[in-house]
């Protein structure tokens, strides 16, 4: 375990986290716009989807109301999250509230009033307070009026021990993107609401999500906050920028990820989620949570995916890997595995029209490199040799420095225009 009970006291006890006077910079007209008018600009990038008026609601352009609608939401701050997953094959509704802040129950309810026929529809919400209540809220609203609808919640989260849960239980993360597409194809596919509903909570059941941070988000009109020390990294931290499960010295990236593995399918007692047998095959979404960059996103997945085979014996299926589900600009990943079958994979498989969904997912057997051309005599030098001591000089001392002088004056020539 990377973590250190000794090293996290110290650190607690180095004081609270450094901020700033200086506001978080962001190229916005105003934060209190700023959800409003990310949504027109989703919709005048892609025609297939609408906002639904007087609502941050974003729904897709062309409705089938004979099949299972899928609405989901949550607070912004987590693009591609939530409206970015709205088209053909996944969600039909996306309710977006403030940053980090659940939408309110008069918004929810209108999405599901406008995208709900006799087929009925799903709502499937993450694991937080505001979430469930103003989402559950709206359901009942909803069911009042005589439509039919079902609530799934998901909730991921692998980092808290059982007994650390309370009665919230676990978090919901980016694992809940997988139960969108499970259930966006199922309905696709004219699966009944209860058929759709099962799939869903059954996909939810086989998920398992672990995130590491090496610098928190900052939301937009705040003063600058750095919770995270240098060298230090937090571990098991959900995705609105509350403090991680542990706190733990920054490491290579491959023993972080072993970490998050080893978190994800532990069979320890009280911290078991996720147990998978020697053989099982799984999807694992490498998640980034805002501000990896690529080259880190490649270190990450390179090591998940030979892990989980060498060392946990698992299979790996199905891969994806960008920014699913992110918080802001935090510097950080999740890791998520799901458990599957023929079913889930076809689901997985299925075609899904959100732009942000990745058209492949199947990782490569190996990393093995292909055979090396033949180089000529001499080309594998990887610098300029050093001339002979005894070799003369190319230009005499008096050509160099005319040559200089040359230079120098061009150059002069260049910059005098």
């Amino acid at each position: 375990c990377l973590t250190d009970r000794a090293y996290l006291l110290a650190a607690r006890a180095a004081g609270p986290a450094m901020v700033s006077d200086v506001a978080v910079q962001s190229i916005l007209n105003n934060t209190a716009d700023a959800v409003e008018e990310m949504i027109e600009g989703l919709v005048l990038l892609n025609p297939s989807l609408k906002r639904l008026g007087g609502h941050n609601v974003v729904v897709r352009a062309s409705l089938d109301r004979s099949k299972v609608a899928l609405v989901s939401g949550g607070g912004s701050g987590h693009e591609p999250s939530h409206a970015g997953w709205v088209g053909e094959g996944m969600l039909s509704a996306a309710v977006c509230g403030a940053v980090f802040a659940s939408p309110s129950t008069a918004a929810v309810l209108a999405a599901i009033l406008h995208v709900t026929g006799p087929a009925g529809c799903l709502v499937v919400v993450k694991n937080y307070t505001g979430d469930r209540l103003n989402f559950g809220l709206a359901c009942e609203h909803a069911k009042a009026l005589g439509l039919s609808v079902e609530l799934v919640v998901v909730g991921d989260d692998c980092a808290l021990p059982h007994r650390g849960l309370g009665i919230a239980g676990r978090r919901g993360l980016a694992g809940a993107l997988l139960v969108h597409k499970v259930a966006g194809a199922a309905a696709a596919a004219g699966g009944s609401l209860e058929k759709v509903a099962a799939e869903a909570r059954s996909t939810a059941a086989s998920l398992g999500t672990v995130g590491v941070a090496l610098k928190t988000c900052h939301p937009f009109g705040t003063l600058v906050e750095e919770r995270i020390a240098a060298g230090s990294m937090e571990v098991g931290l959900g995705i609105h920028g509350e403090p991680g499960a542990s706190l733990a010295r920054l490491a290579p990236a491959d023993a972080i990820v072993d970490e998050m593995l080893r978190m994800i399918v532990s069979t320890e007692e009280g911290c078991s989620y996720l147990a998978l047998p020697r053989g099982e095959r799984v999807a694992l979404l490498v998640n980034n949570l805002g501000a990896a960059t690529p080259i880190e996103m490649c270190v990450v997945a390179r090591r998940a995916i030979t892990a989980l085979r060498s060392v946990h014996g698992v299979r790996v299926s199905r891969v994806y890997s960008g920014a699913f589900m992110t918080s802001l600009d935090m510097s950080g990943v999740s890791l998520s595995l799901l458990r599957l079958d023929d079913e889930r994979i076809a689901r997985l498989d299925a075609p899904a029209a959100p732009l942000a969904w990745p058209a492949s997912a199947t990782p490569a057997a190996d990393a093995a490199p292909l055979p090396p051309p033949e180089l000529p005599s001499g080309a594998q030098t990887s610098h300029v040799p050093a001339a002979d001591a005894t070799t003369p000089p190319i230009l005499s001392s008096e050509q160099q420095a005319a040559t200089l002088r040359a230079v120098r004056a061009a150059a002069e020539a260049v910059c005098a225009l």
